[in-house]
């Protein structure tokens, strides 16, 4: 999902990105398949004119897209929210989006390094949820987490 949100906003010009992406929101946060089919009608009607290659794509990966869908909405944050790649990616891109340019190599990754360390502390919380998470995904993946656990 989170690779289809990102391919998304590429295409959207940079001054409609806020409102674009609040639209957005209502199709990935949805609650149900339903609802979230109903807010991708929405947004085709209201963007769908202006960015037809960003609902086109939507709509050509729509049947891969629903397995997310089927977890309750605390499984969908984790899913969404603990993937450690693009959690370094994030930090790259923050740490030098702001920079015009760099000296030489090494200064690239002396700021990357330090990047990496700050991203790495947040590996170490506890996932929010967790014990929640981890029952729905037993329950939807029978057989395949019961031997890494001692239930």
């Amino acid at each position: 999902m989170i690779h289809q949100i990102r391919n998304s906003i590429k295409y959207v010009a940079s001054k409609n990105q806020k409102a674009f992406i609040a639209d957005l929101k209502c199709v990935y946060k949805a609650a149900t398949l339903n609802a979230a089919e109903m807010a991708l009608d929405d947004l085709e009607s209201k963007w769908g004119e202006k960015y037809p290659i960003v609902i086109k794509s939507w709509r050509t990966n729509w049947p891969t897209l629903p397995n997310y869908f089927q977890y309750p909405d605390y499984v969908r944050t984790t899913i969404y929210t603990t993937n450690a790649v693009e959690t370094v990616h994030r930090q790259f891109r923050k740490l030098t989006k702001t920079k015009g340019g760099f000296a030489n190599e090494n200064s690239l990754l002396k700021l990357l390094y330090a990047g990496i360390l700050k991203a790495s502390e947040r590996w170490t919380r506890p996932i929010q949820n967790w014990n929640l998470t981890l029952s729905q995904l037993i329950i939807h993946f029978p057989g395949r987490l019961e031997k890494y656990l001692s239930l």
